[in-house]
């Protein structure tokens, strides 16, 4: 049976904030731990990335940290509901946020963790905050003040969306070199806001290393994210990435970026009974190196000029219809920063595996849900499955010691 519709955005009243909030922070220490202990050690013998991570990532700046920053090892993705009765309870929860990330950012240990700690190991942490449409609704006055494009993510035709893995007041995007480094964040963020933040969803995630070198791979063994905008282009990155004056936002939101979180679930057990050369064909690529068919390297540009009727390349190819690499498609690309999850087996013995999809842009619409629609019933549908994540606005940056998150939103109030 289909489930096509995302249900309630917010979500029903469980069990107190604390408690809730402390059971979610400490899942990976079930069905996720061993699977990200066996990829840790395997992942710190060779970081092949690309860009030499900073054992600290500036905190303080225009945009937040966690977007641009090339992707550390580990990450955790989580959904909340914020519980502030009034705009004061809310302003204390962004500065409280705030205060946090920029100590942890820093490099100071969590409580939970100092004793356990020889000495302070070096994280690369990021911490990136955004806000789902559903904070803009009449319990803080931000009504009119809300983003142009943020709403709650609509289910698309091959979605299975499960309301209690999606959407949210607040999304917290927490990134690290170590898989306990996000748990212990979790855990320095339930103390702090006791009572002002509830859990709606979780998921913790890592990168597998590609072996020998090259892009990470996904676990249907194909490697993600070899194609991205250039990071370090102010002009490319003003164009898809950043809000910008011409975008027509409001003032407070300069600076910020849409975030679409995806929850993607993997049919391994359908797609493993797949031959090799099949599977190429559906996502357009050579499994080994990850170069697209009749290229030699995961590098290499496919040139659809020269194969217009899907003879090397077929037509229906996941990389052709995501970015067929045209003039008039070119501004519906989009920033991917994903990782994989393992949430061992389901009640019916069947793997849980998947990508948590994460993609960062100027307007989901433009962006995102185009590409969506290139994607529809495309052959990879039939293997994977969408189930949970949401559309959120991650914020401006903090610029400095005595900025906070949000600080420019409520000051519009």
């Amino acid at each position: 049976m289909r489930r096509d519709q995302a249900g309630d955005e917010r979500a029903p009243v469980r069990d107190d904030g604390r408690r809730g909030f402390l059971k979610c922070a400490a899942g990976l220490a079930g069905v996720a731990a061993a699977g990200l202990s066996r990829e840790a050690t395997a992942a710190d013998r060779g970081r092949d990335s690309g860009r030499t991570l900073p054992d600290r990532v500036p905190f303080h700046g225009r945009h937040q940290a966690g977007i641009v920053t090339p992707q550390q090892l580990f990450a955790g993705f989580a959904g909340f509901d914020v519980l502030a009765e009034n705009r004061e309870g809310l302003e204390k929860l962004f500065r409280t946020l705030t205060h946090r990330s920029r100590v942890l950012a820093a490099g100071v240990k969590p409580r939970d963790e100092q004793v356990a700690a020889e000495e302070p190991t070096p994280d690369s942490l990021t911490i990136t905050l955004g806000v789902g449409a559903s904070l803009f609704d009449d319990r803080f006055g931000l009504s009119g003040h809300k983003p142009r494009h943020l709403k709650a993510m609509p289910a698309f035709p091959d979605d299975r969306l499960e309301p209690a893995r999606c959407h949210g007041d607040l999304s917290l995007q927490i990134c690290g070199q170590h898989p306990d480094a996000i748990v212990h964040v979790l855990r320095d963020v339930a103390r702090e806001t006791d009572g002002l933040l509830r859990p709606r969803w979780r998921s913790d995630a890592f990168l597998n290393p590609s072996r020998p070198s090259g892009s990470p791979r996904t676990f249907v063994g194909f490697k993600d994210g070899i194609v991205n905008p250039d990071t370090e282009s102010t002009r490319e990155m003003d164009r898809l990435l950043w809000v910008t004056p011409p975008c027509g936002e409001p003032d407070w939101a300069l600076g910020g970026s849409y975030q679409v979180l995806r929850l993607i679930r993997f049919h391994v057990e359908k797609w493993d009974k797949v031959p090799v050369d099949r599977q190429e064909k559906i996502f357009g690529r050579h499994k080994a190196s990850g170069a697209p068919l009749g290229g030699k390297q995961e590098t290499d540009l496919p040139d659809y000029r020269r194969d217009p009727h899907g003879e090397i390349i077929p037509l229906d190819a996941h990389i052709r219809l995501a970015n067929p690499r045209t003039a008039k498609t070119d501004d519906s690309r989009f920033l991917r920063r994903s990782y994989n999850y393992n949430n061992g087996f389901d009640t019916h013995g069947r793997m849980d595996l998947g990508l948590v999809f994460a993609g960062y842009q100027q307007d989901p619409e433009r962006q995102f849900a185009t590409v969506q629609q290139r994607l529809e019933h495309e052959p990879l549908a039939e293997f994977i499955t969408p189930i949970g994540g949401g559309y959120f606005f991650v914020l401006p940056g903090v610029q400095d010691p005595d900025d906070w998150f949000g600080s420019q939103l409520l000051k519009k109030i």
